[in-house]
């Protein structure tokens, strides 16, 4: 992207202060792992356990630091997420005793707008301290609550809601949505 995908501006806002808002309303809080240089003036942060190893590693951070047992990841360069997709996971998290809870669209698993239990952490621990730094492949074996394409379209949601902007021309695209 070429600078911090966080302080990206879409629609008057930036990706982060879009994200917290989201999470304000769909649970009540925000915490964000990362640098707490870079964002303790934005929410509460939780730096990484293992810097520098990805996803996984921030989703081991949080999980560490939860009280609670459902625990909803949310990437901030998700620009078409909202607060009703939000509350669906959760809702569908509660319904079930699964580690996780993770929509599946056409793109494939989407790991990174999903519910974990705090269990999850020692399965990331895990594989972290294996070296191995994907997400989908730390859920080999687990108890998983697949949410399939055809029930997030059933309950209003598409494909769009998980575009990710990665790219100057992703920026460029989702403006066009």
């Amino acid at each position: 992207m070429g600078s911090n995908k966080a302080f990206v501006d879409f629609r008057g806002e930036t990706l982060l202060a879009r994200a917290l808002a989201l999470l304000q309303q769909a649970c009540g809080n925000a915490t964000i792992v990362g640098d707490p240089s870079t964002y303790a003036s934005f929410a509460p942060v939780i730096p990484d356990v293992f810097p520098g190893c990805g996803p996984l590693a921030g989703i081991h951070s949080a999980l560490l630091h939860s009280s609670a047992d459902l625990n909803l990841m949310f990437a901030v360069d998700m620009p078409f997420v909202s607060e009703t997709l939000l509350r669906f996971l959760l809702r569908e998290a509660a319904l079930t005793d699964a580690i996780v809870t993770v929509p599946r669209t056409a793109g494939g698993l989407q790991p990174l707008c999903a519910i974990y239990r705090r269990d999850f952490a020692s399965t990331a621990e895990q594989a972290l301290k294996a070296g191995a730094y994907k997400i989908n492949a730390a859920f080999a074996g687990l108890p998983l609550r697949v949410i399939e394409e055809h029930e997030l379209v059933a309950a209003g949601f598409s494909e769009k809601n998980f575009f990710n902007v990665n790219t100057p021309e992703d920026h460029r695209a989702a403006d066009t949505f």
